[in-house]
């Protein structure tokens, strides 16, 4: 019996993709790299882009949306989308397309897949929890605000994927123009590091085995914040806490 696990190609604003997998099924969450970078980057965990079985779309920003359609079309991989999604026109045509509806559970094989509006300035945004022999993974990135939505979609857990861009203050201080710093902090836009903290306390620790920090800004973060800002929620045990980073990504984390 396969064990569920994931593994991330990079995660940050230069661009995210996402490996899930119980090695029976392997399916991409978003796509934010080109074409050439993307088959660099699996080749570095011993993978072709042949080996996917889906890729599954959360919204349309290039940093997720960049290399869906490259991908696609060159290895004629399944595109699952919401209508809203691939209405904003960036996607190009792709061999095979499902549509996602919001809250509406389906599988890709042997993983089942339950896709979660969420609060993000997109046409029709969600994110992903997975569910497979009896294991949940949660795939949240790219909200702003934790709404009693996304703490019910969530909770019970056994590793997550959670957004922590930026940290507030030096998001405050730092070299964004003022529409962007009121973007980015604003209820629509990304969540601050006090942010994943609040909600990880409303999700529950203690089944919790793995918590990914994601989607870390360049600008207006850095690991060492957001792993002082987490680690007290975990009685000073950071084991569970992990970064995936923009460059590196990060390699296959099983969930047990």
């Amino acid at each position: 019996m396969g064990k569920l696990r994931f593994a991330s190609l990079g995660s940050g604003s230069k661009g995210n993709a996402t490996l899930v997998s119980d090695e029976e099924t392997m399916v991409l969450v978003d796509c934010g790299f080109g074409l050439r970078e993307t088959e660099r980057r699996l080749a570095r965990l011993g993978l072709h882009p042949r080996q996917l079985d889906a890729v599954l779309v959360t919204h349309e920003h290039g940093d997720h949306l960049r290399g869906v359609g490259p991908l696609a079309r060159r290895y004629a991989v399944p595109v699952y989308i919401t209508p809203g999604t691939w209405l904003s026109g960036r996607l190009g045509e792709v061999p095979c397309r499902h549509w996602i509806t919001p809250q509406s559970r389906f599988a890709v094989k042997s993983l089942v897949i339950d896709p979660f509006t969420v609060p993000h300035d997109a046409r029709e945004p969600v994110q992903f929890r997975f569910e497979s022999h009896g294991r949940h993974l949660g795939v949240l990135t790219d909200l702003g605000q934790p709404t009693d939505h996304v703490v019910e979609a969530f909770s019970g857990c056994d590793a997550l994927i959670l957004e922590c861009n930026h940290d507030r203050y030096m998001l405050e201080v730092g070299p964004y123009p003022p529409r962007l710093k009121r973007r980015v902090g604003g209820n629509w836009g990304h969540l601050a590091n006090v942010q994943a903290a609040a909600l990880l306390q409303r999700l529950g620790l203690d089944r919790l085995q793995r918590i990914v920090c994601s989607h870390l800004s360049e600008h207006n973060n850095c690991p060492e914040l957001v792993l002082d800002t987490l680690t007290p929620l975990l009685d000073g045990d950071g084991s569970r806490l992990t970064i995936a980073a923009q460059d590196s990504g990060l390699d296959w984390q099983a969930i047990t």
